[in-house]
C-alpha cells in the first residue's frame, strides 16, 4: 500500500508515545511552547536529544531566535496541558504556573504536570520535509516520581505498571 500523508500518521499513531511539551520565549521574552511526539535521545555524553517541530509552528521562530528550550515529557495530569499546547492559542500559559528556566534563557519550566523536564540549548537545526529537527545539548534535567501520559491513535491513556522496572545492565 502506498505510504500518503494520512497512511503515515496511521503508521506512527498504530503504537502508543509519550507526550511533550516544549517551551522557550520570543525575542520579546514572551512564553511559546507546542506539544509534540516526536522527541528522542540522541547522545549519552554529551547528553543530546531532538525534537521535531513543524515548519509551521506559531514557537518556530522563538525556538530558533533564543537558541534554548525546556521539553517537558507529560505525566498524567498532563492531558489538559497537551491540548492547550497542540492548540493556536494564544493565551496557552494562562492558569499554569511555571518558572523560568535557569539553562534555557528562561523558558518556561512546567514542573506541575512533568514526568520530567530538561534545560536545552540548541546545537543544530536540520531541515527534513515539513519539519526543523532541532538538535540540542542537555544542559540540565529532572525527573518526577509520576505515571506517564500516553497517545495512541488520538487517544490519551496512562501507564499504569505500579512497580518499578529492574535495571538492566548488559
Amino acid at each position: 500500500m502506498a505510504v500518503d500523508a494520512q497512511r503515515f500518521r496511521e503508521l506512527f499513531g498504530s503504537y502508543p508515545t509519550s507526550v511533550s511539551v516544549v517551551t522557550t520565549v520570543d525575542a520579546d521574552g514572551t512564553p511559546r511552547g507546542l506539544t509534540c511526539n516526536a522527541m528522542t535521545a540522541v547522545s549519552a555524553a554529551p547528553p543530546m536529544l531532538l525534537v521535531c517541530v513543524d515548519r509551521n509552528s506559531q514557537s518556530l521562530p522563538a525556538l530558533r531566535h533564543s537558541g534554548a528550550f525546556v521539553v517537558h515529557v507529560l505525566a498524567e495530569n498532563g492531558r489538559t496541558a497537551s491540548d492547550v499546547f497542540a492548540s493556536k492559542a494564544d493565551a496557552k500559559f494562562e492558569g499554569l504556573r511555571w518558572r523560568p528556566a535557569a539553562l534555557a534563557g528562561g523558558a518556561p519550566v512546567l514542573a506541575d504536570v512533568a514526568l520530567a523536564h530538561a534545560e536545552c540549548r540548541i546545537v543544530q537545526h536540520v531541515e527534513a520535509g515539513d519539519h526543523w529537527i532541532l538538535v540540542a545539548r542537555v544542559e540540565a534535567a529532572e525527573v518526577y516520581r509520576r505515571r506517564p501520559l500516553l497517545y495512541q491513535r488520538g487517544t490519551y491513556s496512562v501507564w499504569h505498571q505500579e512497580t518499578e522496572l529492574a535495571a538492566t545492565h548488559g
